[in-house]
């Protein structure tokens, strides 16, 4: 089965001020002033609390804050509360002066319009963005009136995980202010009875938590109350500032009479099951690790170590071998061998000699490892009732041998042939993700991302746990047949011991009077059959126990459990398949209102007396290279053009699309030859673009019918120590001090961890750094003995959705949303071309309707733009003037 993660509830709650029509800079600190207590910037949060009922392990969490406005003017308030990544948004609210403004959960291409429409006008962004490892960051804002109170409340729901034998939520309480009445309370209902109930917080002495917590648990229900008055959660006696900034942490555990438990409500049912004091399944594993350049310093440190400790609990009827992979593929023995103490001592002089070097190739290393486990299998030198594992561990992109993802997987895919599980660790974020993930759950496995943190070999050990102690392989669930639909995954490689086996779905007949649930599976030593019978009047009386249960949660559980094995059968199908896959959890999204992967929350607010659409959406985990992302761009209400479209070419034009209106905009910079200009520059993610201009053989005197150009081109990325000069002869690529030279004569593609080269003879070249930042050069060849004109570069901005918000230059300034408006078109002194007057970033300018045109698919004859032209070198559309993007080289 799929290693069981424990499922964290954070919440964090922030109050922040501005004055009513400036948002507050996300970058700003809050100043310190002498202010009532209880009261930041005039805004009281005089209530705050967090109600959460789980009642069969599924989770129903209510988040509710209440704020007034003490000033005399209107106050922006801001609401923020981290939630698990696994868990689905429901519901908010927003009620101000006793009038309610609800959310509504809409297909996410229906919501699309009301989203490009308010970020274009740059009011708003998405609401939900990623928050480190395990969490999202839910925000939203609002202005207030003098003397008005603001509700805020959020509902979202999941089902908790078992992990390492417990449940555990983990509240990140963080209310920044004193508030009256602060409350977490937790009610817990499980038929199956408690076995266990705890809570603890890491930010209160155990002293004050003891008076300011209360705990109990009795047969089926349990209850936590955190409820600290205005004193307990001062951060000394006389301070006005709360001491409320860490993690309160609720475990429990239910009793396991029997393996397995049987619920039914409403026609629906769930079956958990978690049987106990099972031997191990030996097992044999072969572990794959990337030793490339990359994973140089800390990174094969904490690797090796995570190893050593891994190596400390393997049982000696497990068999091992280790497969390490850069440019070629080595491994420490030439077959799995026994974890003898012998074997072992041997294996830990291996991996403290692990060294890394030279480039990724991911293929070969799966291969040879999927190899070594099939012939241990056929040629039975490992135990006939064990069980096989591939854990792989890289910290960036193929770059070496076969270097495409799709037939990688397919290799993959086609050498396991479903005999067992692979699982893919990720170390950091200069990964393709998406592709780990999806080669991972193909193959029976999952993939999990390793942080780039100090903690990294524990995150190692903490995985290696999970699988470390197979009880079950096989794993089939039946039901009486003709008697159920809707059956969520019912078949499992694998049970590890701690984790649970959830199955829910519907039934045929609910007026059956016994329901019967078989679970077969190997064992280490024999085949085993576990049976649940249920009495369905004696499960009625559970419909007794309204004060806790809420509602019809058996049904919502199946819907959350069958959205999330849809949407990750998505990830590998194809085609038609696919298409169903997303039309089934799109619907079950809509009907339970879930904020998914397919849908968004359509948020309605207040703002200076006109309402306001924002969205929330669901971020997805993998895919793109997280540090390119600043850690606090949520704040920043940024959200790129659904297709960003911005390039220069020519003499040089300068182009810039708006998807939102459907129409461009361009113009001119008039330059000397041997100016550089700044085209991108991003202080975040490290990027920048520099072009020099050139001119023509025959220079004109008239700088007004003189053309110049774009002949080198200066891409550089600070991160990677790295810098490429594009000329109209030649590539040249510094990675550091060493040096690599290519002709446009070329046809080469050159991959290393976060960035792809790829050269097309004669015509452009594309670089991108990971998911989310393409360019493209376009190179434009003359007639070598042309009396007049030079050779030139284009450059073309194809994808710049990972580039942070601080972007800037002549073109990376318009990746932020922008609008404007064009009124009065008249014909101008060339009928062909209407004037108009254009009003944008506060400025009025007359402007001229032409062309320009766009060469990336022909460089010869290109395709014609329609576009607004603005006159004098971009005056009033580019911020400052043109001279202000002049710098001194290409880096």
């Amino acid at each position: 089965m799929t290693p069981a993660l424990w499922s964290c509830l954070v919440l964090v709650l922030l109050s922040g001020l501005a004055a009513s029509g400036f948002p507050r800079s996300p970058f700003r600190p809050l100043r310190k002033r002498s202010l009532p207590e209880g009261v930041v910037d005039s805004t009281e949060v005089y209530s705050t609390k967090i109600s959460c009922k789980v009642t069969s392990r599924f989770a129903h969490n209510v988040v509710t804050t209440r704020a007034v406005n003490r000033a005399e003017k209107a106050k922006e308030v801001s609401f923020d509360v981290e939630l698990p990544k696994t868990a689905f948004i429901t519901n908010f609210t927003l009620t101000i002066d006793g009038v309610t403004y609800p959310g509504t959960v809409k297909e996410k291409e229906v919501a699309k319009k009301q989203y490009e429409k308010a970020v274009s006008q740059g009011k708003t962004a998405g609401l939900v963005k990623a928050s480190g490892r395990k969490l999202e960051k839910f925000t939203v804002s609002v202005n207030v009136a003098a003397g008005s109170k603001v509700t805020f409340e959020l509902t979202y729901e999941e089902l908790l995980k078992r992990h390492k034998g417990k449940y555990k939520m983990y509240l990140k309480v963080q209310p920044k202010q004193l508030v009256k009445h602060f409350e977490i309370e937790a009610d817990i209902f499980e038929p199956q009875g408690i076995s266990m109930l705890d809570a603890e917080a890491s930010f209160i002495t155990n002293d004050l938590l003891g008076s300011a917590l209360t705990k109990s648990f009795s047969g089926k229900k349990g209850r936590v109350s955190f409820k600290p008055s205005l004193e307990q959660q001062r951060s000394c006696p006389t301070c006005t500032d709360s001491l409320l900034n860490g993690d309160f942490t609720i475990t429990y555990d239910v009793n396991r009479e029997s393996p397995a438990n049987v619920q039914i409500v409403n026609g629906y049912f769930v079956h958990f099951f978690a049987p106990q004091g099972l031997p191990s399944v030996p097992k044999n594993v072969v572990f794959v690790i990337d030793t490339s350049g990359s994973m140089h310093g800390q990174k094969i440190q904490q690797t090796r170590d995570a190893l050593l400790k891994i190596l400390e609990d393997m049982k000696k009827e497990d068999y091992l071998n280790f497969i390490l992979f850069s440019g070629y593929v080595t491994n420490w023995k030439d077959s799995l061998v026994q974890a003898t103490p012998e074997n072992l001592q041997e294996a830990r002089t291996f991996v403290r000699n692990i060294q890394s070097s030279g480039m990724t190739n991911i293929n070969d290393g799966l291969l040879r490892g999927i190899s070594m486990l099939n012939k241990a299998r056929e040629e039975h030198t490992v135990p006939e009732r064990s069980t096989s594992i591939i854990i792989m561990l890289t910290d960036g992109d193929a770059n070496v041998g076969e270097s495409r993802p799709e037939k990688i997987q397919e290799n993959v895919r086609n050498a396991i042939r479903d005999k067992f599980p692979l699982y893919n660790l990720g170390f950091g974020n200069n990964l393709n993700y998406n592709f780990l993930e999806s080669m991972a759950l193909e193959n029976h496995g999952l993939a999990r991302r390793i942080y780039e943190d100090a903690d990294a070999d524990l995150q190692l050990q903490g995985f290696y746990e999970e699988v470390a102690n197979p009880l079950l392989t096989s794993v089939e669930t039946e039901y009486p047949e003709n008697a159920v639909l809707d059956l969520t995954q019912s078949s499992y490689q694998h049970f590890y011991d701690g984790s649970e086996i959830v199955v829910a779905g519907r039934l045929l007949d609910e007026d059956l009077n016994s329901f019967k649930a078989d679970v077969k599976g190997h064992g280490a030593i024999n085949d085993l059959t576990f049976t649940e019978e249920v009495d369905m009047k004696e499960m009625e009386k559970a419909l007794k126990e309204q004060d806790y249960i809420f509602g019809n949660y058996i049904e919502r559980l199946w819907a959350y459990l069958t959205i999330e094995q849809l949407l990750e059968k998505r990830k590998n199908a194809y085609g038609e398949e696919k298409e169903n896959l997303r039309a089934r959890a799109l619907d079950l999204s809509l009907k339970y209102h879930f904020v998914t992967p397919l849908t968004s929350m359509v948020v309605t607010k207040p703002e200076d007396n006109e309402d306001q659409t924002a969205i929330a959406d669901k971020p997805g985990e993998g895919g793109h290279r997280e540090s390119a992302i600043p850690s606090m761009a949520y704040l920043t209400n940024y959200q790129p053009p659904q297709t960003p479209y911005y390039y220069v070419d020519g003499d040089p034009h300068f182009i810039i699309q708006v998807a939102e209106k459907d129409d461009a905009i361009c113009f001119n910079i008039d330059e000397d030859p041997g100016t550089v200009l700044c085209l991108i520059q991003d202080p975040v993610t490290g990027l920048t673009v520099n072009g020099k201009i050139i001119g023509d053989k025959i220079a004109s005197p008239d700088s007004q019918t003189r053309k110049t150009y774009f002949g080198k081109l200066g891409i550089a990325n600070a991160q990677m120590d790295l810098r490429i000069e594009v000329t109209t002869e030649k590539i040249i690529v510094w990675n550091g001090a060493v040096q690599s030279t290519f002709s446009w004569l070329d046809t080469v593609t050159v991959t290393q961890d976060g960035l792809s080269v790829t050269i097309n003879r004669k015509k452009n070249m594309a670089v991108s750094f990971g998911d989310g930042i393409t360019f493209v050069v376009v190179l434009h060849q003359m007639w070598k003995k042309h009396p007049v004109h030079h050779d030139f570069l284009g450059f073309y901005v194809v994808d710049s959705h990972r580039m942070s918000a601080q972007t800037h230059g002549l073109l990376g300034q318009f990746f932020h949303p922008f609008d404007f408006k064009v009124s009065d078109i008249h014909p101008g002194s060339d009928p062909t071309k209407p004037v108009a007057t254009m009003v944008v970033k506060n400025h009025q300018l007359t402007v001229t309707r032409g062309s320009q045109k766009d060469y990336r698919e022909d460089a010869g004859i290109g395709t014609k733009v329609v576009c607004w032209f603005v006159h004098n070198n971009g005056q009033g559309l580019i911020d400052g003037t043109h001279t202000d993007y002049i710098v001194p080289s290409l880096f």
